[in-house]
């Protein structure tokens, strides 16, 4: 297996005049159970930052971003047990993973001081000679 990481950071600030300026994108760019989650905390909005910088290290591990027909709600990032963040893939990207042989989708999210930072993981299948492929030198 082939592991491929992306990471994205993103100002709160963005995120939280984002939402407020355009009418209905939370609903383009957040699932109900995103939403519902992160409204129930006490800093909403760092909570939306982190799924938003989430969602696009996602994209970014995938080497695919919003391209090919892939939607913001294709990728969702629910809480899972103790609070971990899960990824689900829907629509073009699950069938994107599925159809490349992607194994897993890790996510981390973190908020701090207006900044949110989301780092992911994919679990691809090894491919020779594939473009982008890092070796370790012995020296």
């Amino acid at each position: 297996m082939r592991v491929r990481v992306g990471v994205d950071i993103v100002v709160v600030d963005r995120v939280r005049r984002l939402m407020a300026e355009s009418s209905g994108v939370e609903e383009t760019v957040f699932t109900p159970t995103e939403l519902a989650y992160c409204r129930g905390k006490r800093r909403g909005a760092d909570h939306l930052a982190a799924r938003f910088a989430g969602k696009e290290a996602v994209l970014k591990a995938l080497g695919t971003g919003l391209g090919r027909r892939m939607r913001w709600l294709d990728v969702e990032i629910v809480p899972g047990a103790r609070g971990r963040p899960l990824v689900h893939l829907h629509g073009a990207v699950a069938e994107y993973a599925k159809s490349n042989g992607v194994s897993d989708v890790e996510v981390s999210l973190s908020h701090s001081v207006g900044l949110a930072v989301g780092q992911a993981v994919a679990l691809w299948p090894d491919q020779a000679g594939e473009e982008g492929t890092s070796a370790v030198s012995p020296h």
